[in-house]
């Protein structure tokens, strides 16, 4: 019996990943987006983001590409999509209403629409895109409709859990796998699909759509609540003079605690977390059940009074007055090995300063080019050692390991003012006070 042939819908960080991911198991796939930019990239091998390992699996399996398998080819035709797949993952983005909490689900419908009348013969569309929950149900009844083979063009719902920086690895190697499905027939075909990560121990957990769709949506607001937990203890450190990085290494020895997403800092951005508690507490509300997420408003107001207590950090280390100091940001990405800037806390606060007179000088090692279309007035230098040229104060906002390697001696040489504010809590401070650094972290004595 022939494999499965495989489409993806929405080729950004996770469509683009998942196409060449399910090439490198084995599969035909075709992929479509809208983007014409984005398709001449991925055609010619190239990752239209930067992801670790991404662009090598893409120039592996590209047609076209010189000693590629050509198991992944690209198209803009929703025909060809239709009469090409069996199974149709639909990866396109699900951002936050403009002036909302909710989810805006048009790039989702648009994609079914589209999709669904081309549908002649039993295929399975699958659901990838963080959605609210109830959503799955409503676009399974559209696809039947729209669909000519009706009841047998099937919905099933395999949410993704993807960290950027990783997410080659996780597509690859996933930790678990969840597929809500309405019948037997979606269920086996997505074990076939992901039959080689489940031969490696993987676990395949199958659930209803409500089920499937919440996983995601659960598991990003616990994240969240960890990290604005640490932060909400790095306040309290700092009124009472305690140290939250010895705090969070105490508490994390306790095994129902651990010890990952418990550094303190400025806070978590990026295009998934932020959105996502914020739409599922609008999906809480809508459902009637909004008590229940009330406690996701203060993880959210935690988490962005981070960014504006470094703001006014950086203000007492300039004497009360940002108008026209001079300031370095290490960092504009939301974390390190991404270029992604979306809701980056470090590029937020880079902005407010900006905003608030100082002259601002940003190095980012991979996303200065995001970085200037969201704030193009920003200065912009190509090394750490540039951007500090003559700077009243550094702030290190992006956990780079570039930046942990950097020489204080040889920083300090071409700062105004020895005068160092780290924002991730992961540069050696007794490294930089011994070359004579003025050295302050969040949620950590001062000396």
């Amino acid at each position: 019996m022939a494999s499965p042939k495989i489409t993806v819908i929405g080729l950004g960080y996770l469509g683009a990943t998942h196409a060449a991911a399910m090439a490198e198991l084995g599969f035909e796939v075709l992929g479509l987006d809208v983007v014409p930019e984005k398709m001449r990239k991925l055609e010619q091998g190239q990752a239209p983001m930067f992801e670790p390992g991404l662009e090598e699996l893409l120039r592996a399996h590209v047609a076209g590409v010189e000693g590629s398998t050509g198991r992944l080819r690209f198209t803009d035709s929703w025909e060809e999509l239709g009469a090409f797949g069996d199974v149709h993952f639909l990866c396109v983005n699900t951002p936050q209403k403009h002036g909302e909490f909710a989810c805006d689900m048009s790039y989702v419908e648009r994609a079914v629409d589209s999709l669904a009348p081309h549908l002649h013969g039993p295929a399975l569309v699958v659901g990838k895109s963080t959605v609210p929950v109830g959503s799955a149900e409503r676009l399974a009844t559209r696809i039947a409709e729209l669909a000519p083979a009706g009841q047998e063009a099937e919905l099933a719902w395999n949410p993704e859990f993807l960290r950027e920086s990783f997410a080659v690895k996780d597509t690859l190697h996933p930790d678990r796998i969840v597929v809500g499905v309405g019948g037997p027939r979606g269920e086996a075909l997505l074990r076939e699909v992901y039959a080689q990560p489940v031969a490696e121990g993987t676990p395949f957990l199958v659930t209803d759509f409500p089920t499937a769709e919440l996983v995601k949506t659960a598991a990003n607001s616990f994240l969240a609540t960890k990290i604005s937990f640490i932060n909400a203890m790095a306040e309290v450190c700092e009124a009472a003079g305690g140290d939250v990085v010895k705090l969070a290494e105490a508490i994390g020895h306790d095994d129902r605690i651990g010890h990952k997403f418990l550094r303190a800092g400025i806070g978590f951005g990026g295009g998934c977390l932020p959105k996502d508690i914020r739409a599922f507490m609008a999906r809480a509300g809508e459902l009637g059940a909004s008590e229940a997420l009330t406690f996701l408003r203060e993880v959210d107001s935690i988490n962005m009074r981070r960014r504006a207590q470094m703001v006014e950090l950086a203000r007492d280390a300039l004497g009360g007055v940002l108008l026209g100091k001079r300031i370095a940001v290490l960092g504009a990405t939301f974390k390190p090995d991404s270029d992604d800037v979306r809701d980056s806390p470090a590029l937020n606060v880079a902005g407010q300063l900006h905003l608030q007179g100082a002259q601002v000088t940003v190095y980012d090692p991979k996303g200065m080019e995001n970085a200037r279309a969201v704030f193009p007035t920003l200065g912009y230098a190509d090394s750490a050692l540039d951007a500090a040229h003559g700077a009243d104060v550094v702030l290190h906002l992006t956990e780079w390991p570039e930046f942990k390697e950097l020489d204080p001696a040889a920083l300090g040489d071409v700062v105004a003012s020895r005068h160092l504010l780290d924002g991730r809590n992961t540069l050696d401070s007794a490294l930089w006070r011994k070359s004579g650094w003025l050295f302050r972290a969040l949620g950590r004595p001062t000396a």
